[in-house]
């Protein structure tokens, strides 16, 4: 026996279940609105995280060049001699660094000694996100 069951609609009865145009609208306005407040307040901290990040290798690498300066009685030629022994350390206790990292932005940190912002101890920098040396975009072991 096979019954077959028929429903009777009522047009007027059924409920809408599309957004009209507007209401799209609204929530797009919403959104860019949002949008607009919340997305230049995270650009600018991009920036500022790599130079605290750059901050942060500097202070690394400025307690490495102390700890070779302790053990060897002067600081090193260069960052590298933190990592593999030069053939002038006779004390060498390292490794004082894992390895020699880059700046954020790529670059390798500029050291020298003496230095000339440091004339009794080193200098030791980023150039930044320009990649020059010399402009005020640089990070350095001087600066705050």
């Amino acid at each position: 026996m096979n019954i077959q069951i028929k429903r009777i609609v009522n047009p007027k009865s059924q409920k809408r279940r599309a957004f009209t145009l507007v209401e799209i609208l609204l929530v797009m306005t919403i959104i860019a609105i949002l949008a607009a407040l919340v997305i230049p307040k995270m650009v600018g901290r991009s920036e500022q995280a790599r130079n605290t990040a750059a901050r942060a290798d500097i202070s690394s690498i400025k307690t490495a060049l102390d700890a070779f300066e302790v053990d060897n009685g002067f600081y090193p030629k260069s960052i590298q001699d933190l990592v593999t022994v030069p053939s002038n350390a006779k004390n060498w206790h390292g490794p004082y660094l894992e390895k020699v990292p880059s700046d954020p932005w790529g670059n390798a940190y500029a050291y020298s000694y003496p230095g000339k912002h440091n004339a009794n101890s080193f200098d030791l920098s980023s150039v930044g996100p320009d990649a020059r040396e010399g402009t005020d975009d640089d990070i350095g072991n001087w600066t705050k």
